[in-house]
């Protein structure tokens, strides 16, 4: 695999080490198969260790890796049976924004995710997971769709924001998400969460008033970019460093600061590496919430969503 970060040269060397290593035992020259394994190991360890220490700038750079997991990928690997529906029965249907019903194991689900793509033609037709009103409205939707056949909804955040652009505006894209935070918050079924990529401020909060909100471990989730917060303070994008430090954006901070319950582990040179453990990992924990919060009234569901927000921001002096 091409290593794309500076902070992984400690696992490009080992490697490379290991590809000469299995060179010399394709050849037959000598019994190294010992070697193999310890170089192997020292490999997965390396992995762990630069992965286990990333700043919260490498965790953006990461989580910006061409190659991660996009919301297709999750939906052939962790759901089944699903069936996408589209519009929002007012302007059109924005390729931003997928759902439909699904299934994991054998829970019924309403899946609703940003979509992104892996080439530059689906990225252009997906306008880079940015959604339009149009997203938003079609995703409220499906909410009330699942609302009317009492099943589950669970939201997969992977985007850099809502579409800035002046058709956007012009259709009322503050006014869509308003509406979807405040439906959202009185949706009388279970609302599962996940930030899988960038959760890019209100374009993500659109879909992600949840019950319980999840993470993976290398994605973030802030109000806004660290190069953007850091030309808005310092009026210099170099700062994006101190930016993303001070702003914890990522699973840890977050975690710690009460704003999500739990993290999914990626594995150990991040989910872009291992699309079928990211997906192994992520499936017994969506189904342990699921599980948990189906047997919550609706008058009990709400009154513990607007709980878990309204307790959001508080300090201990």
């Amino acid at each position: 695999m091409k290593r794309e970060f500076d902070f992984e040269q400690p696992i490009a060397d080992i490697e490379k080490a290991l590809e000469k290593l299995k060179n010399l035992a394709d050849r037959n020259e000598k019994d190294i198969n010992g070697q193999i394994e310890a170089l192997q190991r020292k490999l997965e360890e390396s992995k762990t260790e630069v992965y286990g220490n990333l700043t919260p700038l490498q965790t953006v750079q990461v989580v910006r890796h061409p190659q991660r997991p996009v919301l297709d990928d999750y939906i052939d690997l962790v759901f089944s049976d699903f069936i996408e529906l589209h519009g929002d029965r007012c302007f059109g249907d924005d390729r931003a924004i997928i759902g439909g019903f699904a299934r994991i194991d054998r829970e019924k689900v309403m899946l609703i995710g940003h979509a992104r793509g892996h080439t530059v033609e689906e990225n252009v037709e997906r306008n880079f997971g940015m959604a339009r009103p149009d997203g938003y409205r079609k995703a409220l939707r499906l909410m009330r769709l699942a609302e009317k056949f009492n099943i589950p909804i669970v939201t997969f955040i992977d985007t850099m924001g809502a579409y800035p652009g002046l058709d956007a505006e012009e259709r009322g894209q503050a006014e869509a998400i308003a509406r979807n935070i405040t439906e959202m918050a009185r949706i009388e079924v279970p609302i599962l969460s996940l930030v899988t990529g960038e959760g890019g401020s209100g374009g993500a909060l659109g879909i992600g008033v949840g019950d319980a909100v999840l993470m993976l471990s290398n994605s973030i989730y802030s109000v806004i970019s660290p190069e953007g917060c850091a030309s808005i303070l310092w009026r210099d994008a170099s700062y994006s460093a101190q930016a993303a430090e001070a702003m914890k954006i990522t699973a840890k901070s977050l975690l710690e600061l009460g704003v999500i319950d739990e993290i999914i582990p990626e594995p150990p040179g991040g989910a872009h590496a291992d699309y079928v453990n990211t997906a192994g990992a992520m499936t017994p924990i969506i189904l342990k919430y699921i599980k948990k919060l189906a047997p919550l009234s609706p008058p009990k569901l709400i009154a513990r969503r607007f709980d878990k927000y309204a307790a959001m921001g508080k300090f201990n002096k």
